[in-house]
C-alpha cells in the first residue's frame, strides 16, 4: 500500500512538472488595454527627432540644386531637357551613390507598373478600347537619357532600374561636400486624357495643346535618417519623396505660348506686350478683384497662330521641393494680389477660354481664399505666388502651381456639382502647397500625411468660402459608410500607398475625418488648432514622419491621444454605442428592506459615513415612502449646517435620477456624447471623454439627476462621432423605418 502511494504522488509530481513546463513556454497575452502608450507602434526617439515631436539638434537633410535648359516641341509632343544637379550631402555618413528618380519610366511600354494588377476579358467594349488594348502600338514613353557626366564633362557610370536610376560616384561624397553632375534626356510627352497620368498634354478639336509639364526631369531622390535612401519604385498610386533646393530653369516653346510655372519670371518684359505689362502692374495692387492680363480674345487670336517662332522663359525659385510647368497658346491670364502677414503673395489662374465664364468668376478668387484660410491655420504663404491651372480631367499639385479640372458643358450650362466639384479640387491642390510641398512628407510612403491633412483644411476652407457648401468629406457622418463596409476590403490608414484598395476614404477622407473629430470632439478647436500649427510650423521646410506629427499633438496640447492614433490610424475598428438600459430612481431616507450599505474605505468614505439616504428604483417605489429632496430631514439638516441661505438658494433641485447604461458592441475607443431631451422640449447635453472606457471596454454607466423629467436620451445626436449603428443611440428605441415604408 505504500509502495502505491508513493508511485501515485510521482505520477501526480510529474504532471504538475510538466504542467509548469507548458506554462512557461505559453507565450503571453498581447496586451489589450487600448489606452496603452504606443511604445510598441511608434519609432524610437533619438537626436534627429525628439520624443516631444520637433526636430532634433542632430536633424539634417540633404539639398538639390537644379539648372536645367528644356525646349518643348510642340508638333511632336516632345520635350528635350539638359539639367546640371549640384547635391550637398548634410549626413554625418558618406555617400557611394546617389539615387535619382525617373518617373516618366512608368509610361514605357514595357515597365513592370504595367503588369502589376490582375485583369481579365472585358465582355463588353468600345471599337477604340479595344483597339487600344489589343491592336495598337504601345506609347513610347520614358526618359532616354543621352549622358550622365561630372563638372569636368566625364562621363558617370549609372544603372537604371525601372524608375530609379543609381549614379555610382568615383569616390565616396562625404559629410559637408556637394558634387555637381548633368544629365541630358528627352522624352515624348503623353496625351493625358489617352494614355492617363498626372501630367501631358490634352489636344484640343482645333489642334492646339494645352500642358501641364511634372515629373519631366531627373529628379532627386531624399536621403535622410529614417531609411537612406527613399529609392521605392514609382508604382503609380505613391507619389513623391523630394528634396528641397533652389531652381533656374528656362523654356524654350512657341513663340505664340503663354506660360505659367514654379518661380519667379525673370524675363517678363520679353514674353509679354507692352499692355500685358501694364495690366500685371494693376493686378499686383488689386486685392478685392482679380485683373485679366491676357484677355480671351489675345488668347483666341494666338490659337489660331501656330506660331514657328520660339521664346524662352526664364523662372527662378528658392527653397522648394519640385518643379512644375503648364503652356498653351489658348491660354488666357488673370492675377491678384493677397496680403498675407506684411507681404503680399499673387494669387493667378491660367485657363482656356473653355472654361469661361466659370474659370474668370472663380479660380483666381478661390485660390486666394486659400492662402488665407490655411495660413491661419498653419503659416503665412511663404512662396511669392499661387497658380491655378484648367487641366481637363486633372487634379495634381507642384509647388506654386497646380492643375484643376472644371468646364461649363457644350451647350454652356454650369451643373452645380461642376461648380462645387471645380472649387474644392482648387482650394485642395492650391492647398497642397502646404501638405506636402512645404511640410515636405513621404508621400511615396504615406499618403495620408499629405492628402489626408490637406483634406481635412480643405473642408475647413470651403465651410469658410460657403456656410452650406457641399463637402464631400471631413463630417463624420460622411465615412460611416466606408468604415461599416466588408472588413476584408478594409487597410487602416498605417498602410503603404501601393497596398491600399479604396484610395479616396483610406487616404484623404477617413484621416481627415478623425482630425475633425479630434478638433471637435476629443481636443477642442483651441488645443487643436494650437497643436495643428505647432507641427506645421516644426516642420515646415523639413521631412516630417507619422511619429512626429503623432507626438506634436500630444506635446503641444497635453492631450494623450495614443488611444486615437492606436484605433483611428493602425486598425480598422468601428465605433459603435449604445444604450443599453436605463434605470430611474427616488430618493427617501428610510432603508428598503435588503439594502446592503457597502462599508467606508479610505476612498469612498465621504459617500459612507453619517445619516445615510437611499436611492430606491421606480419599480420598488410602492415599498416605500418616496420623497422630494427638499423633503428629506437629514439632508435638510445638512444643508442647513452647511451652506448659508445665499448658498443654498443656488443649490440644485433634482427630482428624477437616472442610471444609464451604455454599451459599445464596436472596437473603437471614442468620447460619449449623450443628449437629455425633457417632457417640456428642452434639451441638455453631456460629454464624457474617452477614458470612461479604460476599464470596461464594453459598457459603462452615468447617473443623470435632473429637475425635469427625461421623455429621451439620445447618443451623438449630431453625428460626431461616426457611429456605425444609430438603431442603438436612443431611449426609449425608435423604430427606424425602411426605406420601403
Amino acid at each position: 500500500m505504500k509502495k502505491y502511494t508513493f508511485l501515485l504522488f510521482l505520477l501526480v509530481a510529474q504532471f504538475s512538472i510538466a504542467q509548469q513546463k507548458e506554462a512557461n513556454t505559453q507565450k503571453p497575452e498581447a496586451n489589450t488595454d487600448k489606452f496603452r502608450q504606443m511604445y510598441d507602434l511608434l519609432a524610437t526617439p533619438n537626436m534627429y527627432r525628439t520624443a516631444s515631436g520637433a526636430p532634433g539638434p542632430e536633424y539634417y537633410q540633404q539639398q538639390a540644386d537644379y539648372k536645367m535648359d528644356l525646349e518643348l516641341d510642340d508638333k511632336k509632343a516632345r520635350l528635350d531637357g539638359v539639367e546640371t544637379i549640384t547635391y550637398h550631402n548634410n549626413a554625418k555618413e558618406q555617400l557611394d551613390y546617389l539615387w535619382i528618380q525617373l518617373d516618366q519610366n512608368s509610361h514605357n511600354p514595357k515597365s513592370v507598373t504595367k503588369k502589376r494588377n490582375s485583369n481579365s476579358v472585358d465582355p463588353a467594349i468600345s471599337v477604340q478600347g479595344f483597339s487600344k488594348t489589343y491592336l495598337e502600338e504601345k506609347f513610347q514613353g520614358g526618359f532616354n537619357i543621352e549622358h550622365v557626366k561630372d563638372a569636368n564633362g566625364k562621363a558617370l557610370a549609372y544603372t537604371i532600374n525601372e524608375t530609379m536610376m543609381r549614379i555610382d560616384l568615383q569616390k565616396p561624397l562625404l559629410h559637408g561636400e556637394k558634387i555637381s553632375f548633368s544629365i541630358k534626356w528627352w522624352y515624348n510627352i503623353n496625351n493625358y486624357m489617352v494614355e492617363g497620368g498626372r501630367s501631358g498634354y490634352e489636344r484640343f478639336e482645333d489642334g492646339n495643346n494645352l500642358y501641364v509639364l511634372a515629373q519631366f526631369y531627373p529628379r532627386m531622390a531624399v536621403y535622410n535618417d529614417v531609411q537612406g535612401w527613399q529609392n521605392m519604385q514609382f508604382w503609380g498610386n505613391g507619389e513623391f519623396a523630394l528634396t528641397f533646393g533652389n531652381y533656374e530653369v528656362n523654356i524654350t516653346v512657341p513663340a505664340d505660348h503663354i506660360m505659367e510655372a514654379t518661380g519667379v519670371l525673370q524675363n517678363r518684359k520679353e514674353v509679354f506686350t507692352a499692355e500685358q505689362l501694364k495690366r500685371y502692374v494693376q493686378a499686383e495692387k488689386s486685392y478685392d478683384n482679380p485683373v485679366i492680363i491676357v484677355t480671351q480674345a489675345e488668347a483666341e487670336q494666338a490659337e489660331k497662330s501656330f506660331s514657328d517662332k520660339k521664346k524662352t522663359w526664364k523662372f527662378k525659385a528658392e527653397n522648394v521641393r519640385d518643379f512644375g510647368i503648364s503652356t498653351s497658346r489658348k491660354f488666357i491670364f488673370d492675377a491678384m494680389a493677397v496680403k498675407l502677414g506684411e507681404k503680399d503673395v499673387m494669387a493667378t489662374s491660367v485657363y482656356p477660354k473653355e472654361g469661361n465664364p466659370l474659370w474668370e468668376q472663380y479660380s483666381t478668387r478661390v485660390v486666394a481664399h486659400t492662402l488665407k484660410s490655411y495660413s491661419k491655420y498653419t503659416f503665412d504663404y511663404p512662396y511669392p505666388k499661387a497658380v491655378s491651372v484648367n487641366a481637363r480631367d486633372q487634379g495634381m499639385e507642384y509647388p506654386m502651381i497646380c492643375w484643376n479640372f472644371g468646364r461649363p458643358e457644350k451647350d454652356g450650362t454650369i451643373p452645380e456639382s461642376t461648380k462645387y466639384g471645380m472649387i474644392g479640387v482648387i482650394i485642395h491642390e492650391v492647398g497642397h502647397n502646404y501638405f506636402p510641398m512645404i511640410v515636405n512628407s513621404d508621400e511615396r510612403q504615406w499618403t495620408w500625411m499629405d492628402e489626408g491633412l490637406n483634406t481635412f483644411l480643405q473642408y475647413l476652407a470651403e465651410q469658410e468660402f460657403q456656410a452650406d457648401f457641399p463637402v464631400r468629406r471631413g463630417p463624420a457622418k460622411l465615412i460611416v459608410p466606408y468604415m461599416s463596409g466588408d472588413q476584408s476590403d478594409l487597410e487602416p490608414i498605417m498602410t503603404n500607398s501601393e497596398s491600399i484598395r479604396q484610395f479616396g476614404n483610406n487616404a484623404y477622407a477617413k484621416p481627415a475625418t478623425g482630425l475633425n473629430i479630434l478638433r471637435e470632439v476629443v481636443m477642442g478647436k483651441e488645443l487643436f488648432d494650437f497643436a495643428f500649427k505647432t507641427y506645421a510650423n516644426r516642420w515646415k521646410f523639413k521631412h516630417p514622419t507619422p511619429e512626429d506629427f503623432f507626438r506634436t499633438m500630444e506635446d503641444a496640447s497635453a492631450v494623450d491621444l495614443d488611444w486615437f492614433w492606436r484605433g483611428w490610424f493602425y486598425t480598422t475598428w468601428v465605433n459603435d454605442i449604445g444604450i443599453k438600459e436605463v434605470k430611474s430612481f427616488v430618493v427617501t431616507d428610510k432603508a428598503p428592506a435588503g439594502i446592503k450599505v457597502e462599508q467606508p474605505s479610505r476612498r469612498n468614505r465621504f459617500n459612507r459615513e453619517g445619516t445615510m439616504v437611499y436611492m430606491v428604483e421606480d419599480s420598488n417605489v410602492g415599498k416605500t415612502k418616496a420623497l422630494k429632496v427638499e423633503d428629506i430631514k437629514p439632508l435638510e439638516e445638512y444643508l442647513k449646517s452647511n451652506f448659508s441661505e445665499e448658498e443654498r438658494s443656488k443649490l440644485k433641485t433634482p427630482k428624477y435620477f437616472y442610471q444609464v447604461a451604455f454599451e459599445k458592441p464596436g472596437e473603437l475607443v471614442m468620447p460619449l456624447l449623450v443628449e437629455l431631451t425633457f417632457e417640456d422640449g428642452t434639451t441638455e447635453n453631456h460629454s464624457f471623454p474617452a477614458q470612461i472606457w479604460r476599464m470596461n471596454d464594453k459598457e459603462v454607466s452615468r447617473v443623470f439627476a435632473t429637475e425635469k423629467k427625461i421623455s429621451k436620451i439620445t447618443i451623438d445626436p449630431k453625428l460626431l462621432t461616426a457611429d456605425i449603428d444609430t438603431t442603438n443611440n436612443t431611449w426609449p428605441k425608435q423604430e427606424i423605418k425602411s426605406k420601403f415604408d
